[in-house]
């Protein structure tokens, strides 16, 4: 499965969002640190969620690394989260 796929899934189960995206932007950071040949390094993802009402940004942020757990977090070189409700 690919971390693309994995990172949907995680985030699907922990939070059911009305709305899910998970962009791989890795060739965009070809050459910089962090880029891996193959991709899947770099990830933009946006998630809108019920689960998210009252919770800061920082809240937000620490509940998707949570649901990603440090096994997939740990494959990832960047993660950039656009969070709300």
């Amino acid at each position: 499965m690919s971390v693309t796929q994995e990172i949907a899934d995680r985030l699907e189960e922990a939070f059911a969002p009305s709305e899910l995206s998970v962009v791989d932007d890795s060739e965009s950071h070809r050459g910089h640190g962090g880029y891996r040949e193959g991709g899947e390094s770099h990830f933009n993802v946006k998630i809108r969620s019920a689960h998210f009402k009252g919770l800061n940004r920082v809240a937000r942020h620490r509940a998707v690394h949570g649901a990603l757990g440090p096994d997939l977090i740990g494959r990832i070189h960047a993660l950039a989260l656009d969070l709300d409700v």
